[in-house]
């Protein structure tokens, strides 16, 4: 049971919904534009907010359930750690597009919200501050993560802390080119966006 949970878990973190909401619903594959990602905030920059929205709902929801199922099966935490890091790894690494995907932001809010829901909520609030003072969607991405492992770590849920830490590792490695923009000055920037947008 356990088992099939973990590969019920991989297989739907691994449905590409930014690609078919992107695809069925406004015409574009989100592989071939943008950050020619699948994930919400590419979405949404292709197709507009509420298709951006719509992914997140679907990728949170597709880390939420089967992490909802392992807790309704009183599964111990490990068990239903490792029922997250499948569910995470789909969305990455998904079969269904040659072993590729997203960058797990949404879906890893989905999996520690039953599991550590204030820490989560103060480390979602920390990466929406970081987003507003600095406009890099990818610089709140990561400090959501790190700021989520700390939480696990010096709290009652440190039993979750090795997951959050392999989360923050994953998230990380996928933001890796993000990084290396970000260092060099050359991250995009919603601000920037704004800022063109509104030139005279």
């Amino acid at each position: 049971m356990q088992f099939l949970l973990i590969v019920l878990a991989y297989f739907l973190g691994a449905v590409p919904f930014g690609l078919l909401v992107a695809k069925y619903l406004c015409g574009v594959d989100p592989r071939q534009g943008g950050s020619c990602n699948v994930g919400a905030t590419n979405v949404g920059r292709l197709c507009g907010t509420r298709y951006g929205l719509v992914t997140l709902a679907f990728d949170l929801s597709k880390g939420l359930l089967p992490v909802v199922l392992a807790l309704r099966a009183d599964h111990a935490p490990f068990v239903v750690s490792l029922v997250a890091l499948a569910a995470l790894v789909g969305h990455c690494y998904s079969i269904f597009l040659g072993f590729s995907g997203g960058k797990a932001v949404a879906t890893t809010i989905g999996v520690f919200l039953p599991i550590a829901t204030w820490q989560l909520l103060v480390s979602v609030a920390l990466a929406v501050a970081i987003v507003l003072l600095s406009g890099y969607m990818s610089l709140g991405s990561l400090v959501l993560v790190g700021s989520l492992f700390v939480l696990t770590l010096f709290s009652s849920k440190i039993v979750y802390a090795p997951l959050a830490a392999v989360v923050m590792v994953l998230v990380f490695w996928r933001h890796r080119a993000n990084i290396q923009r970000l260092a060099r000055g050359e991250e995009n920037t919603w601000r920037k966006k704004k800022e063109v947008q509104n030139a005279p």
